[in-house]
């Protein structure tokens, strides 16, 4: 492939994701587990509807072989609402998606059970913590306060 099509190929790749949603992919090779994308808009109208609020979610992926333990961790937006994980084994190679809304959690699927939208549509951070509050990794979006480690 030469580098115009490489270059032509990523950019249509980015046309096609929804507005309302953003990839990322950490920087660091190391990186474990990170924010892997994050759909801050549910589609349709924000109806606070559980529909709407588990359209709205938070994927975490493990890009490592090996489980990891994430009992404690957090996730948490810039104005401070916090979900913690508990008792949430990620399997290596793997990913789970964080709801806003209500639901039952399964390996793939948790729930924040909450009734109001977390995530900013205009700009919002989300930021992942360890069990021992140190910073793992975010994600920001629009017009943001800046980061917070």
């Amino acid at each position: 492939m030469t580098a115009v099509a490489a270059v032509a190929a990523a950019a249509v790749g980015a046309v096609a994701l929804p507005a309302s949603a953003v990839d990322h992919h950490p920087g660091r090779a190391h990186a474990a587990v990170y924010i892997s994308q994050v759909r801050y808009d549910s589609p349709g109208r924000d109806d606070r509807s559980n529909w709407s609020l588990n359209k709205e979610w938070v994927d975490i992926t493990n890009s490592t072989r090996r489980g990891v333990n994430l009992d404690g961790w957090t996730l948490a937006d810039e104005d401070g609402h916090s979900y913690t994980f508990r008792h949430v084994r990620l399997d290596g190679r793997s990913t789970v998606r964080v709801h806003t809304g209500i639901g039952r959690d399964t390996r793939t699927d948790l729930f924040q059970d909450r009734r109001a939208y977390v995530w900013n549509n205009d700009h919002d951070t989300a930021t992942l913590r360890n069990d021992r509050g140190r910073f793992v990794d975010e994600v920001s979006w629009g017009h943001h306060r800046g980061h917070r480690h």
